[in-house]
């Protein structure tokens, strides 16, 4: 299997950082310690406009309250804003009544510092949001950003799990060790083990798992009641195998974690409380590491694959779009591309002609 840094490599020829590493090494970038502040704590922002950084709390108080962001988006748009407002005090731009050429000079610098497409689309995206924002409530009569469209992006299929490296995964914590000998499982095992069939079972978001509640479990049914992106409600079917692996934690081990303390969350962590999202990431590289497959999976890679998995066994796009929870048809549509290829692949091994 090929390694992702090989895959796509950065322009420089480099292993690849993520958009977050890559800013966080930039002092004025959105992931520095004056922007990835807590949006409720209002520290003291350096060489912002005050006019503009009331507008920009305002908004992001409206994604919440209006729109039920969650808080991780808020952080992400108001570090965004932020960043252009830090920006826009140096190059001497009010951004309240820039212009679209003005705004293309901040795009043109992210292009200079070597920011990803991705990041500078997602930039774009943030301001081109807070500017319609200013222009429907009134705090402003025209939108600059409307005009402007960010670098093109190269088509990316999701990284699919082959079926041996998830055999391989849901075994490192199973009930039986390699050998298919019965072994002796900590509790933590058990959550564990539960989750990560829980992943593949319904492709369930890492954000939607910890936020997932005892209460809407549902054994009887065999589904789970999930809150996607915006609290968007979805009810998904799980698989036996993931009913076995949650049951057994669920009556098992859920209550040695959390000692009879009273915790509404479904998976909960060694103290009896929610399984914070950085902790199960790094549970599942450990596991990863335990299972000896490609160290770069990420746990939304078992998401990508159940939905891959899905299609190829037959299901169709819009039952697929409904069980990830996606908004847009279109959004899903790119999983048929994963199929497709594997499809094509088959079809030249098992061609007589080749």
């Amino acid at each position: 299997m090929d390694k992702r840094a090989e895959t796509q490599p950065s322009p420089s020829g480099k292993a690849r950082r993520s958009p977050a590493k890559r800013a966080a090494a930039r002092p004025d970038g959105p992931y520095s310690n004056a922007s990835a502040s807590s949006t409720a704590e209002h520290p003291a922002e350096p060489a912002v406009d005050g006019t503009v950084l009331t507008l920009i709390e305002e908004f992001c108080a409206s994604l919440r309250t209006e729109r039920n962001f969650s808080a991780h988006t808020v952080r992400a748009y108001r570090g965004d804003l932020l960043d252009c407002a830090r920006w826009a005090k140096r190059a001497n731009v009010d951004l309240l009544c820039a212009s679209h050429r003005a705004l293309r000079g901040y795009l043109a610098e992210l292009g200079r510092a070597r920011y990803a497409r991705t990041t500078v689309n997602r930039r774009l995206s943030s301001l081109k949001a807070w500017y319609r924002w200013l222009e429907q409530t009134g705090r402003a009569d025209v939108d600059p950003a409307s005009v402007l469209q960010g670098p093109k992006l190269a088509k990316r299929l999701p990284y699919r799990i082959s079926a041996h490296d998830m055999a391989a995964i849901l075994r490192v914590h199973g009930s039986r060790a390699h050998a298919g000998k019965p072994c002796d499982r900590t509790p933590e095992e058990y959550r564990d083990q539960a989750l990560l069939e829980f992943w593949y079972a319904c492709g369930a978001r890492i954000s939607e798992s910890a936020g997932l509640l005892e209460k809407d479990v549902d054994f009887a049914q065999g589904q789970a009641r999930l809150f996607g992106k915006g609290g968007k409600e979805r009810i998904v079917p799980l698989h036996p195998f993931a009913l076995e692996s949650m049951r057994a934690y669920h009556d098992f081990a859920r209550p040695k974690l959390t000692a009879e303390k009273d915790c509404p969350y479904f998976f909960v962590s060694a103290h009896g409380k929610r399984y914070n999202p950085d902790v199960m990431r790094r549970m599942f590289k450990a596991t990863l590491a335990a299972a000896g497959v490609d160290p770069q999976y990420t746990p939304h890679d078992m998401r990508h694959t159940f939905a891959s998995d899905m299609l190829e066994g037959g299901a169709d796009l819009r039952t697929v779009q409904e069980l990830l929870g996606h908004a847009s048809l279109s959004t899903t549509q790119i999983y048929t591309h994963v199929s497709i290829d594997r499809l094509a692949d088959v079809h030249r091994r098992a061609h007589p002609r080749g």
